[in-house]
């Protein structure tokens, strides 16, 4: 019996059955994977104990000299992973890695530019409800609605955008778009209208640094980045600054005269400006994560998840369902549903009775409330992660298609739920509950 269990055997008990939830179901929200066991050791170790406001050598705190060797670890790693010359490893999240990113470049009522939510984007990118667009003036461009760039970014439609209202910072990145960025465009249109540019590569972290998709970091003033998803790190944020980056602000300094950096200025809006003190143990787990996505076998992980990305549209295609964009060039395949006459509501809800774990999602031009949505998103992260291969994807496509041509059907479901508790448990994910 663990500590945990004997103290408090309320609380072990729902993380044991989450436990036999990740165990046995199929996870496929595109923004969740697995950690493995080192990355949750980091995770509940006693750097949990300690406050380091600051960084590492100018902390406010006395007895850091191990969570700075931690910090610089990490942020030595992620500097090797992604190529850039400077990284901050202390957001708690993506969400407050952006903010920090809005507090540097941005002042309240600045105009800028990004992804519509409704055709992809993410809510930090403008949502009306989010401080992005309470805060700020938020302008969006989108997806084309048909033509042969349906579902797609028509960089010409951005130009135009960018021209018309001349944003001071343009945004690219997405939750449910599943097409690569030309970031050599976008640096055109920044540079035409004079803005900054910044990526929020959340989603596809992973595959940026396994090199399979492009790569934002030169040519992005700035790129954000959750440390999970693709990355198969534990949930938090980043900022990074490429190589060889110029200093677009050329402020400076108050009583000094100094110009002051761009890397000094995101550094001071993460602490104090946005957050206090570090999560360490939060950052050591980034480290091992970054550790292991050096390796060589992280690369064959990425390929793959993007080889089932692929062949998972393929199959859905097949059996008469309407991607999004006709396909995918990352992790994530966007499925309307309007053709086969069910919400993506009433379809998150048959399949999690089918122990398939999706989410509901909006589409672009959807009809629907955001509550309701016309769509569901589906990643193949995390079961790429537990050994899932193409042809393992094809048969979770099948029982997928099963439970959502006949979605009040608990037989089925049940049936479902069987067939997919076999194929778990020929993949084994956690022998345990806690560390």
């Amino acid at each position: 019996m663990s500590v945990l269990e004997q103290q408090d055997p309320e609380l072990y008990a729902t993380l044991a059955r989450e436990a036999q939830r990740q165990n046995e179901g199929l996870e496929l929200i595109a923004s969740e994977n697995f950690v493995t066991r080192a990355v949750l050791e980091a995770m509940g170790s006693t750097l949990t104990n300690k406050y380091a406001e600051g960084l590492p050598g100018k902390r406010y705190y006395g007895g850091c000299q191990f969570v700075d060797q931690t910090e610089e670890l990490a942020r030595k790693r992620a500097c090797e992973l992604f190529g850039c010359d400077w990284v901050n490893v202390q957001p708690h999240s993506g969400a407050s890695a952006n903010a920090s990113v809005y507090l540097a470049f941005m002042k309240p009522g600045d105009t800028f530019l990004g992804l519509d939510l409704a055709h992809g984007g993410h809510l930090t990118h403008g949502s009306p409800v989010n401080f992005s667009g309470i805060l700020y003036k938020a302008q969006y461009y989108g997806v084309e609605k048909d033509g042969p760039k349906a579902g797609r970014i028509d960089m010409d439609r951005v130009r135009e955008k960018a021209l018309a209202i001349r944003p001071k910072m343009i945004s690219i990145g997405a939750s449910a778009y599943s097409r690569d960025f030309d970031y050599a465009a976008f640096r055109s249109i920044a540079d035409e209208v004079g803005a900054y540019l910044w990526m929020d590569m959340a989603h596809t972290a992973g595959l940026i640094a396994a090199d399979i998709l492009n790569d934002p970091m030169p040519h992005c003033h700035v790129v954000t980045t959750t440390t999970h998803k693709t990355l198969r790190g534990p949930r938090g944020g980043m900022i990074l600054v490429g190589k060889d980056y110029e200093n677009p602000f050329g402020k400076v300094a108050p009583k000094s005269g100094r110009v002051k950096m761009m890397t000094e200025l995101l550094d001071s809006a993460v602490f104090p400006g946005m957050q206090g003190g570090p999560l360490m143990h939060v950052i050591a787990a980034k480290a091992v994560a970054f550790g292991e996505a050096l390796r060589p076998g992280f690369r064959t992980y990425a390929r793959q998840v993007v080889e089932n990305a692929s062949v998972m549209a393929g199959a859905f295609m097949d059996k008469g369902y309407d991607i999004v964009s006709g396909g995918t060039d990352n992790h994530l395949v966007l499925i309307d549903l309007r053709s086969k006459g069910i919400t993506g509501k009433d379809a998150e809800a048959a399949l999690q009775a089918a122990d398939i774990t999706v989410n509901k999602n909006m589409v672009p031009f959807d009809t629907e409330s955001p509550f309701v949505t016309s769509g569901i998103r589906i990643g193949t992260p995390a079961m790429t992660t537990r050994g899932f291969d193409a042809d393992a994807f094809r048969r979770v496509v099948d029982l997928i298609d099963d439970v959502l041509s006949a979605p009040a059907d608990e037989q089925i479901q049940a049936a479902t739920r069987g067939a997919i508790h076999e194929m778990t448990s020929r993949f084994p994910l956690y022998d345990f509950v806690t560390v």
